[in-house]
C-alpha cells in the first residue's frame, strides 16, 4: 500500500496544545466495526460501552523526562538531545537535528558537568553519545524536561509533568507517553471496576518505533525501531484466562495492541521480557486484541496504518473525517475514540 493513502488534511487548530482542563473530560468516539457507524459520545460514559465481560489490558510504562540540552565543547552553542534508549546508561542511543553533521569524537557538556561523546552517527537524526558514567533516572528527574511531541508548539511546563503521564505510569523507560491512557482517572476506573470489568498491565517502553513517521513511498518498506516491553507472569495468565472464558480483550492503546499481538505464540500469551519490530498493516490477522481503546492519530504514522489494519482503512477514513468536521481535539493532548 502506498503510504499516501494514510494522509488526511487537518485544520491546524485541531491539534491540542495543552490537555482538557479536567482529566478524564475528553470526548468519544465510538466506532463499531460490524455495523459501520459512529456514535459521538464522552470519555465518562466508556463504561457503558464495555460489557462486563471485558478485561482491558494497559500500559503502564512511565515517561522520562528525556529532553536534555548539551553544550557543544567546539562551538560552544546548546543543542537539544532526546534521549531514547541504552542497554548499559553508558551508551545512549539519542536524537538531535542533523545529526549526521556531528562527527565521531565530537563532545557535549550536559548539566552536572556530564560529557557525551559523539559515537558514528545512524542516521540523518540518530547518534550514539557515550557517557564516562551512567546517567540514572534520577538524573533525568532532575535535569530533563518533558519530551512532549514536536506537534505542540510550546516549550514543556510544570503542569506536563502530570498531565503527560498516566495516572498508573509504574516503571520508566518511555520517551513519549502512551496517550490513549492519559484520559484515564481513579474515577473511570473505579467505574470499570464497579461494572465488573478486569483491569491488567503490561509495560512497552515507547521509544522510536511507535513516534517515527513512515518515510517510504511503500507502507510495506518502513522499518519499525525496536522497542522493549515486559508481560509479568500473572498479567499473562490473567489475559489468557480471559481468552479461555471467551472475554473481550480491550487494548488501550496502540502500544498495548503491539505487546499483545507481539508476546503470541503458540494459542497464548507469553509472559517475559522481549522486544518487539512488529509493524502492524492492513490485511494483519489480530490473535489477542478484540477492542481498542486509542487517540487521533498523525497523517502518515504507524499507529494510523495499525487502527487501519483493525477498523478497515474505509470506515477509519470515515471517522476521522467525522471527527474532522465535529471538532474533535487530535493527537497527544486530544480526544479518544473507542473501536468496538
Amino acid at each position: 500500500m502506498k503510504t499516501r493513502e494514510f494522509f488526511f488534511d487537518l485544520p491546524e487548530e485541531l491539534i491540542a496544545q495543552y490537555p482538557v482542563a479536567e482529566r478524564g473530560a475528553s470526548r468519544l468516539l465510538v466506532v463499531d466495526r460490524s455495523r459501520g457507524t459512529l456514535l459521538d459520545s464522552t470519555l465518562r460514559e466508556l463504561p457503558s460501552f464495555l460489557s462486563p465481560h471485558s478485561l482491558l489490558v494497559f500500559n503502564d510504562s512511565k515517561v522520562r523526562k528525556a529532553r536534555l540540552y548539551g553544550l557543544d565543547t567546539r562551538t560552544g552553542k546548546e543543542r537539544e538531545f532526546l534521549f531514547l534508549h541504552s542497554e548499559d546508561r553508558i551508551r545512549w542511543e539519542v536524537l538531535t537535528p542533523n545529526a549526521r553533521r556531528l562527527k565521531e569524537g565530537r563532545a557535549f557538556v550536559f548539566p552536572e558537568s556530564r560529557i557525551g561523546w559523539v559515537e558514528v552517527p545512524m542516521s540523518h537524526r540518530n547518534l550514539h553519545l557515550r557517557f564516562d558514567t551512567p546517567l540514572e533516572e534520577k538524573y533525568f528527574d532532575t535535569h530533563g524536561k518533558v519530551p512532549l511531541p514536536p506537534y505542540i508548539h510550546r516549550p514543556s511546563e510544570p503542569a506536563d509533568e502530570e498531565r503527560y503521564q498516566t495516572i498508573y505510569a509504574q516503571h520508566p523507560g518511555s520517551v513519549a507517553a502512551p496517550t490513549a491512557g492519559l484520559h484515564f482517572t481513579e474515577g473511570v476506573l473505579k467505574d470499570i471496576k464497579a461494572k465488573g470489568i478486569e483491569s491488567v498491565f503490561v509495560t512497552l517502553h515507547v521509544g522510536l518505533g511507535t513516534f517515527e513517521p513512515i518515510r517510504t513511498e511503500n507502507i510495506e518498506d518502513h522499518k519499525m525501531h525496536r522497542e522493549e516491553y515486559e508481560i509479568s507472569p500473572p498479567a499473562a495468565e490473567r489475559i489468557n484466562r480471559a481468552r479461555r472464558e471467551g472475554k473481550k480483550i480491550v487494548a488501550v492503546g496502540t502500544t498495548s495492541v503491539r505487546v499483545l499481538e507481539s508476546a503470541f505464540l503458540g494459542g497464548e500469551v507469553r509472559a517475559g521480557s522481549g522486544s518487539t519490530e512488529l509493524f502492524i498493516t492492513p490485511g494483519y490477522t489480530f490473535h489477542v486484541v478484540d477492542h481498542l481503546f486509542t487517540n487521533f492519530h498523525t497523517p502518515g504514522s504507524t499507529l494510523l496504518v495499525l487502527v487501519s489494519a483493525f477498523a478497515g482503512s474505509s470506515l477509519i477514513r470515515e471517522a476521522y473525517r467525522h471527527a474532522i468536521q465535529q471538532r474533535y481535539r487530535f493527537f497527544s493532548y486530544g480526544d479518544a475514540m473507542l473501536i468496538m
